[in-house]
């Protein structure tokens, strides 16, 4: 695998078994999964296998190499300007991973793209009414210092949508800022 090439069916099986289930544990390891690829960085391998399913635009592959960074333990520092890249892309799946992800930094870097996930909604995520995209950035902003996430909060005070308005006002009032 690699080089612009699509990961095989086995290939995404082996990583596959690195998730953990409902009620089960991961049936591989990431040494198994390293192996196979020839490699022995699990971080790199992930953000390798991110940047060649982002560049096909290969919503499966995008999902494996989440799969591994995950189990790698891996760095969403390092992945940032990949996940800032690949958020707005409306051809996989995995925004509200990304959003999980960037929440995880709490650094007023991810602000724009959380900003973004307050407003944008994904034709797949279409059905939310909820809007579970909205309500984990929101989150997230809520978490980060300065005033950069406490303007995107600001701004969203007053949004039509009660849930989004709700939510920004409960982060605001948690941060003392209302």
């Amino acid at each position: 695998m690699g080089g612009g090439q699509a990961m095989t069916p086995e290939e995404q099986e082996l990583i596959m078994g690195l998730a953990v289930g409902l009620g089960d544990g991961p049936t591989r390891t990431l040494d198994e999964v390293l192996a196979h690829f020839g490699e022995s960085d699990g971080e790199a391998l992930a953000l390798r296998l991110l940047r060649d399913a982002m560049e096909r635009q290969d919503a499966d592959d995008v999902e494996m190499a989440l799969i591994l960074h995950a189990a790698a333990g891996a760095s969403v520092e390092k992945f940032l300007e990949a996940l800032t890249e690949l958020f707005p892309a409306d051809w996989h799946r995995d925004h509200e991973d990304i959003v999980r992800m960037l929440g995880r930094l709490r650094s007023p870097r991810t602000v724009p793209t959380l900003a973004l996930a307050t407003h944008w909604v994904p034709e797949h995520l279409d059905w939310d009414e909820n809007r579970a995209l909205a309500v984990k950035a929101i989150w997230a902003l809520g978490a980060i210092p300065g005033p950069e996430a406490r303007d995107a909060l600001e701004g969203l005070r007053d949004d039509e949508n009660k849930t989004i308005r709700e939510n920004a006002l409960n982060q605001l009032a948690r941060r003392g800022e209302l």
